[in-house]
């Protein structure tokens, strides 16, 4: 596999770098747990930060998983309305009727 990636030209070797899909490739079953184990360490770390910050300065964002096989990109939910958030509310506090 080496010898195969050192002959690719530069420019084709950075196309495939910027553009890879690494879910529609195949991995091994250490591979998936070497990510799931990345992905909680960073997740953890992400806490740490958080859970230390005096909540002054810039929050930072929280990680994305490691894509794997098979697994689409996650989208980005679109933050509550205040509308929805007060009928939420509502709901969960017996007021449904």
């Amino acid at each position: 596999m080496t010898a195969l990636r050192n002959a690719l030209p530069e420019a084709e070797y950075d196309r495939q770098a910027k553009d890879g899909r690494p879910e529609e490739g195949r991995w091994s079953l250490s591979e998936q747990l070497l990510a799931g184990v990345t992905d909680a360490l960073r997740e953890i770390q992400y806490i740490l930060v958080v859970a230390n910050s005096d909540g002054k300065g810039r929050k930072p964002r929280r990680p994305e998983p490691i894509r794997r096989p098979g697994v689409g990109v996650r989208k980005q939910r679109e933050p509550m309305s205040d509308k929805a958030a007060e009928k939420l509310f509502q709901l969960i506090n017996g007021g449904a009727a």
